[in-house]
């Protein structure tokens, strides 16, 4: 079998690369062996990579997994992965939109999943938010996105990036940064920096709450508009003035203070006070 690199793969096809689909390919190697090492691979697991590019490290993944499976969009790149991958029997290519894809009629039975991505950066949050507000079943996801996303997921609170996506993504994980990415690790060359993120699943949401679906919608009202303060961004909740003050009292939450000071902790608390009013429990 051929052992070409990324960028002889380009060559050997002519391919051309779509500013469209934004699409960069990683040719440092010493990045992806670090993702390797940090996706922690072996025999046991199922692999599901989105944006597959030429093979480069899906060919690597094959060599470890039980099974990757990858997601490509791309058609020009869907005939590549089948020449330059068709001696891996435990390898399936799927030619679909990630975001249009059911990842549950992927796994079907496997219990051992974990996500390898290289993601577009103007799909990333949606794709993100995808795998994790579906719930699919996943050990680890372990992606490269641009350098501010990745600053965002691991944002704490009275941080400029610390967001509603800090606040998913930490709800349902562990965050862990495994390096930092140089623009001149992929061609063509991005215009911004680029950073691994590996995220691990957690058994259990990080803090437990009455209803997720509101919990998520006071998130949402709090950093629409950042800097309101929480009495007026949760207006846009439609309640009642009475429920909104008793829910701050309760708490013991002040009003006054904007949704980028509140911890994920601070958040359940005054979601659960709002439920249990507006139920009256």
């Amino acid at each position: 079998m051929n052992n070409l690199s990324t960028k002889e793969i380009v060559e050997k096809y002519n391919f051309r690369f779509s500013k469209n689909l934004g699409q960069n390919f990683l040719i440092d190697n010493s990045v992806l062996q670090d993702i390797l090492e940090g996706t922690d691979i072996n025999k046991n697991d199922f692999v599901i990579e989105i944006g597959p590019g030429v093979g480069t490290l899906t060919k690597e993944l094959l060599k470890r997994a039980k099974k990757v499976c990858a997601i490509e969009l791309d058609s020009d790149l869907i005939a590549i992965l089948k020449e330059e991958l068709k001696h891996y029997p435990n390898f399936e290519l799927i030619h679909k939109d990630v975001l249009k894809t059911n990842f549950n009629e992927i796994i079907k039975d496997e219990s051992s999943i974990k996500i390898v991505a290289n993601l577009p950066y103007y799909i990333t949050t949606p794709i993100i938010s995808k795998i994790l507000n579906n719930k699919y079943n996943f050990k680890t996801l372990t992606i490269m996105i641009q350098k501010e996303v990745g600053e965002r997921m691991i944002s704490e609170p009275n941080c400029k990036r610390y967001g509603a996506l800090s606040l998913l993504v930490q709800y349902y994980c562990d965050v862990e940064v495994l390096r930092k990415v140089s623009p001149y690790a992929f061609i063509p060359s991005p215009k911004v920096e680029s950073i691994v993120i590996k995220l691990t699943k957690l058994n259990n949401p990080r803090v437990k709450i009455k209803s997720e679906d509101l919990f998520f919608r006071i998130i949402r009202c709090s950093f629409n508009m950042r800097r309101k303060t929480l009495w007026n961004a949760l207006k846009a909740l439609k309640l009642s003035r009475e429920y909104i003050e008793k829910a701050f009292d309760k708490s013991r939450i002040d009003p006054k203070r904007r949704g980028e000071t509140l911890s994920i902790e601070e958040f359940g608390l005054l979601s659960d006070c709002i439920y249990e009013l507006i139920h009256g429990l």
